[in-house]
Parts: structure tokens; sequence; C-alpha cells
């Protein structure tokens, strides 16, 4: 395996989901219903007695690779849709693990977590969900060591106690094992290992895969013998637009009901607009700017706090992301948990080029700055702003806008000076970040900590929220007094859907839970 791969395989993007807010505003729903031309019970509309059909269509600025959640862990797009279709044992809701296909749990010593199953759950082909299922599609997915891996390492072996038990054995403490375990997406044991059960994967949640089309579509049904909730949808199309402003277009037309990621340059021709609704709220996502510190003049503290020190941060985040962004307090973002509120640092050119004389470079660095194209909302702008700021201090840096293919094999091969792009906290807990990047096995960006790394492990270990929450401000300081990177902004999420649109929202995490969604007075198409 080349080095690219490797690291790739080790999670070297950060593209990861956890499954939305399947349960919560339930009571909402009651609502929808009585709004809804199809049947909330019996069978769900789906055009019986003359009832207009249930159809929503999403477009989102991804489209999955692939339908291989295990495969793909950290691509959000394929979560999207997986999620829809296959079901974790447990979701986060604020924080806290709350019950999905498992219906209890308990760590019954430091090194042992027990999970029950509920035993009422079928996967869509009849078969019934046992815990060899859960078994092994946690061991399928540890096995391909892709993004996640470092979360599940303490895993020593999953056990198959029973039908209805599923225990984990760890090689030490590990108080964030159900938070990992909601982004762990459970198939039948005698199929996750064929490729072709992937193309149109069976699971146990409120809808089936009719069709994925690569590169064009997913096709979704009702899942009318779903365990919970029926969702009121009869189908729901996740749809391929690659191009922003066709999105938009797609929106104003009728031909997608709602669409999210909208760049600031472009809310103005969806918020406030007739018959659309905009919205925005809080997110997992952050901007960053890791330094390469495997060589110099990078390696040295001071250089990389001279450059932090030297771009108006502040001015550049308002100017570019107006309500969409806040300046960040944290290397995450403060809906996460275990987010502190740390003081950015000062615009001080004249501290920067104090920093830099004393670091020996009096004269200035020459440096190379990279980023992905359509790596995120004005990356380009961002990256600019910074190049002209440290332009003023005397660190001349080049920019380098790549395709993502090419970006992504000279990130994994460390060939860059300084590294722009976005990343979210998968699960919305603070280890998923912080214990994954920025320890020294992990070698993301040549920084080594040991202290943070002691840091980490207690945080993980511990199944005191309070204490974690404590060690997250012990290690998020490390990062942030070293300056590892510079954290620029956390990006809030937005989304734009037709107004005949009911129960549909973006999550911190950015992936909808379309068995929310309801269709009020159904458009002809």
């Amino acid at each position: 395996m080349n080095n690219y791969a490797a690291r790739y395989r080790r999670g070297i993007t950060e593209r990861t989901v956890v499954t939305s807010t399947r349960f919560r505003g339930r009571i909402v729903l009651a609502g929808v219903c009585a709004l809804v031309l199809a049947s909330c019970g019996g069978d769900g509309g789906g055009g019986a007695g003359g009832e207009a059909e249930q159809v929503f269509r999403y477009a989102d600025g991804l489209f999955p690779v692939s339908l291989d959640t295990h495969q793909y862990p950290a691509e959000e797009a394929v979560q999207t849709a997986v999620q829809q279709v296959l079901e974790p044992l447990v979701r986060l809701e604020d924080g806290e693990p709350v019950p999905v296909l498992a219906q209890s749990w308990e760590n019954t010593d430091e090194t042992t977590w027990v999970f029950h199953l509920r035993d009422d759950v079928e996967f869509t082909d009849g078969s019934p969900l046992t815990a060899d299922d859960v078994k092994a599609s946690a061991e399928r997915l540890i096995d391909m060591e892709g993004p996640l891996a470092p979360l599940w390492a303490p895993v020593e072996s999953i056990e198959a106690t029973d039908d209805s038990t599923v225990t984990f054995h760890t090689s030490q403490p590990l108080g964030t094992l159900p938070s990992t375990l909601s982004l762990l997406f459970i198939g039948p044991a005698g199929q996750i290992d064929d490729d072709a059960y992937w193309q149109q994967p069976v699971g146990t949640g409120p809808f089936t895969v009719d069709r994925f089309v690569p590169d064009d579509r997913v096709l979704l049904e009702r899942n009318d013998g779903y365990w919970g909730d029926a969702a009121i949808l009869d189908r729901v199309e996740i749809i391929n637009i690659p191009e922003e402003s066709s999105r938009i277009t797609a929106l104003h037309t009728g031909e997608i009901d709602a669409m999210s990621r909208i760049p600031p340059d472009q809310i103005g021709k969806v918020d406030g607009e007739s018959g659309i609704v905009y919205e925005t709220g809080p997110s997992f996502t952050y901007y960053f700017i890791w330094f390469n510190g495997h060589e110099e003049p990078l390696d040295d503290v001071r250089v990389r706090q001279a450059m932090w020190h030297a771009v108006n941060v502040e001015g550049v985040v308002a100017d570019l992301f107006g309500d969409l962004a806040t300046l960040a307090q944290a290397p995450i973002t403060q809906a996460v948990f275990g987010a502190p509120a740390l003081e950015h640092y000062a615009y001080d050119p004249g501290r920067a080029r104090q920093l830099l004389a004393e670091a020996g470079y009096p004269d200035g660095i020459d440096l190379s700055i990279q980023w992905p194209r359509e790596g995120g909302p004005n990356i380009r702008g961002l990256a600019q702003a910074f190049i002209s700021d440290w332009a003023d201090v005397g660190v001349n840096v080049e920019p380098l806008e790549k395709e993502r293919a090419q970006w992504l094999e000279d990130f994994g091969n460390m060939n860059w000076d300084l590294n722009l792009q976005t990343n979210a906290t998968g699960t919305g807990d603070a280890d998923f970040t912080l214990g994954r990047l920025y320890t020294c096995e992990a070698d993301r960006m040549g920084y080594c900590n040991e202290d943070l790394d002691d840091a980490l492990a207690r945080a993980r270990a511990s199944l005191d929220p309070a204490e974690r929450e404590a060690l997250y401000l012990e290690a998020a300081r490390y990062i942030w007094d070293d300056a590892v990177g510079i954290f620029p902004a956390d990006l809030a999420n937005n989304t734009a859907y037709r107004e005949h649109v009911q129960g549909f929202e973006l999550p911190p995490n950015g992936r909808p839970d379309f068995s929310t969604v309801a269709i009020t007075n159904p458009p002809s198409r």
C-alpha cells in the first residue's frame, strides 16, 4: 500500500456522519400529518384513493461515491443516504447516547460494554436482527482500517453473547464507545461482504433502496414494515447537481424540494424569495489551516504563532461569511460536546515580525498553501485574504488550488507546507476530532505532545462528562497555544426548501433525516 493510500485509510480526509435525530420532533409530526394529503397511518398515502404521492427530492453539494458505509465511513454524502436505510445501535442527542437498535447497555466493568438489542426488529428481507449482525458489521468496519480506526483501536474483541446481546471487550477503559457506535451502521452478517449487497443494501431503517445510479441519483422507498414510526414520504430522491447555480435554479423551478450548503454569495437568490424557506443553524463543521511541522521553518512554534498573529482573522471571517460563520474559539466548533471557549490570537503584525526574527527569519520566509477546489464556502477568498496579510510581515505564500484527487494525494503524502480545508466532528463529541487527529501516534501534521496524548487518553477513558470536558479544555489549550494550526471559523449550516415541505431540518452534523419530512399539497411533477 502506498503512503497516500495508507494515510487515506487511516482517515486523512475528514468527512464522517452520525445518524441524525430520528425521533426528535415526533409531536410536531402529529401536526404535520393533519396537513399532508397522504395518510400518516395505514398505507402511508402512496397515492391510495387518489391522494397524491409523497415524493421528496433533495440535492446537496456532495453526492455519494458508494453506498458502502463501512468502506466510506467518513464521506458525508454516503452517510446521508445510508442512514435512511441502515441503523446504528445508538445515536447521540445533545452529546448523550440514546437507543436505536440497542434498547439498553451497561459498562459491566472498566473494559467491558454489554448492549442489549431490541427484539422486534427485522431487516427488510424478513430476517431478524441478531447480535451476529452487529458483530459482523463492527468487525468489517474495523478490518477496513479506515478513518474511524483510532476510535476503534482499544476494542480487542466483539462477542455475540446470545442472539440479542453484544459484548465489546476493550484493552482500556473506553467511555467514548457509545458515541463511536453511533457511526456503526448494521447490515445482515451473511450479506455485507458481498459487493453486490452495497448496490442495494438491505437494512432496518425507515426507507429501502430502490436504485443507486452512480453520479446521478439515489432512489429510496418507504419501508412499510419499519419497527419504529413509519415515514410519511412514499419516496425520496437524492439528486446529483454539482453546480451551485444549477441547484438553486432547480429549487426555484421545483425540480428539487430542498438543498443545502448555499455559499454566502448565493444566499440572496433563496433568502426572501417567494415560495422558498431559508434557514440557518449550528454546525459541527469548521475551517482550519494545518502547518506541516515535519519541515523547517514550521517545526518552530514561534513561526507558527507569528503566522497566526499576522492575519486579521476576525475581519476576514466577517467579510467573507457574514452570518454563516463565527470566529473560532477552539480546534472544534462550539456546537461540539467538550468544546472550550479560548481566546483567539490577536491580530498583531508587529508581534508576528518579532516572533519571526526571534526564530531566525528577520527577512521573512517562502511557503505555499494548498486547498481543494470546491472545498468549502469562499475557500479561495479565505486563502487569498490570509496570503495578503502574511505578505505584509514578509511571509510569501504561494497559492496552490488543486483538483480534489490531486489535493488528496498530496495531503496524504505530506507534500504541502500549509493545508486549508473544512472538517466536521462526526459524532458531535470532541474525542472524534481531538483524539483522532492530534496524538503523536496519528502524526497528521508533524506535531507531537505527550502531555496532550495523556489528556486525550484520560478523556477517552472517562465516563464522567464533567471530567471529560475539563480534559478536553486541557487538550485544546495545548493545540491552541502551540499553534498546531490556525482555526479561523466555525461554519453554520444552511438550507433552503420549498414552502410545501414540512418537517425538514438540517441538524448540526449536516445529515438530514428524511423520515420526519412530509409534503403539503404535493405538486404535480
